[in-house]
């Protein structure tokens, strides 16, 4: 099931982007004590009491209407929109202001979950302060320290308390389900049309667990699939229409219930910065990955066109060097017969278990092949035993004397090997090193 999401909601300057670092566990986002410095939703993930979410860092809400207060205001409300559980963060120096209080309307009109975080409680004696923010009308306030982690665990507690309840999913483990993630305008619903409308199949659209989707299931040479489309989503009005970066919100859940996530791209524009942006969670996800260049139809070509096209995909998505590349149009069907099958494929492999006698000699061979790497001191590494632990991911243990020995240059090496004895296209695959006596 997707990860909830909480969003830290809050006007500028009340130390959210600290708050994210702290739970995060890493600086991601930029922190300045000056008003307006985190201007784009920053994205990434956390875990406390074993319950794993997405958290989102949004930009101030302000109420004048500079043209940065109003972006980051529409940051904040999209991000209202789509999280399960809201942290809102005042400033506990400052006392209740107005725009706290505009900000607190807004915030009841989500009717979700909200988690009041008084920030800047450094001094326990602060503590009698916090009895005007009752007057906010969310609730119980919670004292914390961004800048000293002071507090944050019984708020965390109370987050996690508010997540919704899991849902079970809706369909068996033989069904395909595969999402289409890209930027606005690079043919995505007008790709899902052609594959619902060139198969000629009967489709029921049924709400999908994530808010807003729509889960199309449809059953092609007795494959059962689920399209889940991300593609018609957005909402008409300017904070879904203002820029690209809107997308990845809601590509994070479709790609979280997806076996499969097609990259889409447009051919005309050829791939961007956001392209990587979107596509990276998709691979961190451990999701298996399709890179569909869309438009192909409108692009002049020689001989060496898609194989031009296609290199320079490669340089610029490395990380997704495992992926397939389908070459299609939507809008006039041509190449679209290619795609169903790589889908099968990928998921296929996505999935694929390995015996562990076979395993274990695909490692002795690249061992003998290339030695093991050694420290400075002229301690080398020894694998003794190599297992697949679980898929889809498909992820290999390697029991060794230090896992600190494995260098991520040899584990690529290793990685390579087994991809060239096993054909796992399409899936990322995950080495771990563990100490022989776990």
């Amino acid at each position: 099931m997707p990860k909830p999401i909480l969003a830290i909601v809050g006007r500028p300057n009340v130390g959210k982007s600290t708050i994210f670092n702290r739970i995060v566990g890493e600086r991601i986002a930029i922190v300045e004590d000056k008003p307006g410095v985190t201007r784009d939703r920053i994205y990434s993930s956390g875990e406390w009491l074993n319950k794993e979410f997405n958290i989102i860092d949004t930009g101030g809400i302000e109420i004048n209407e500079e043209p940065l207060m109003v972006q980051m205001r529409y940051q904040a409300e999209l991000a209202i929109e789509e999280a399960d559980v809201i942290c809102f963060v005042v400033n506990g120096r400052e006392g209740v202001t107005a725009a706290d209080e505009e900000v607190a309307q807004l915030l009841f009109r989500s009717k979700k979950p909200i988690v009041l975080g008084v920030n800047k409680m450094d001094d326990p004696s602060m503590h009698e302060k916090l009895y005007e923010f009752y007057s906010l009308g969310i609730g119980d306030p919670y004292p914390i320290s961004g800048s000293h982690g002071i507090g944050l665990g019984d708020l965390l507690d109370k987050v996690v308390e508010s997540f919704p309840v899991e849902q079970e999913e809706l369909y068996d483990d033989d069904t395909i389900k595969f999402s289409l993630i890209g930027r606005p305008n690079v043919g995505k619903s007008s790709l899902v049309n052609a594959i619902l409308g060139e198969e000629r199949v009967i489709v029921s659209d049924i709400p999908g667990t994530t808010r807003d989707a729509i889960d199309t299931p449809f059953t092609k040479d007795g494959q059962d699939y689920v399209v889940i489309d991300t593609a018609g989503m957005r909402k008409k009005g300017k904070v879904y229409e203002s820029t690209e970066k809107y997308s990845v919100l809601r590509a994070l859940r479709a790609i979280e219930r997806s076996d499969v996530v097609l990259m889409v791209i447009n051919a005309e524009e050829g791939m961007i910065e956001q392209d990587k942006k979107i596509a990276g969670y998709a691979h961190e996800a451990g999701r298996a990955v399709i890179i569909v260049v869309n438009k192909w139809d409108v692009i002049e070509k020689d001989d060496k066109t898609m194989q031009k096209f296609e290199q320079k995909l490669r340089e610029e998505f490395l990380y997704l060097s495992y992926a397939p590349i389908v070459f299609l149009s939507a809008k006039t069907k041509r190449r679209m017969q290619h795609l169903l099958p790589v889908i099968n494929t990928v998921s296929e492999n996505h999935t694929m278990r390995v015996q562990t006698h076979v395993l274990n000699d695909v490692i002795v061979d690249a061992v003998a092949m290339n030695p093991t790497p050694t420290d400075h001191g002229g301690k080398r590494l020894r694998i003794s035993y190599a297992t697949q632990v679980s898929v889809a991911p498909p992820t290999f243990v390697l029991f060794v004397n230090d896992p600190e020995l494995l260098h991520f240059s040899y584990k690529r090496y290793l990685e390579n090997k087994i991809r060239d004895t096993f054909d796992f296209t399409g899936t990322p695959i995950h080495i771990i090193a563990r100490k022989k006596s776990e």
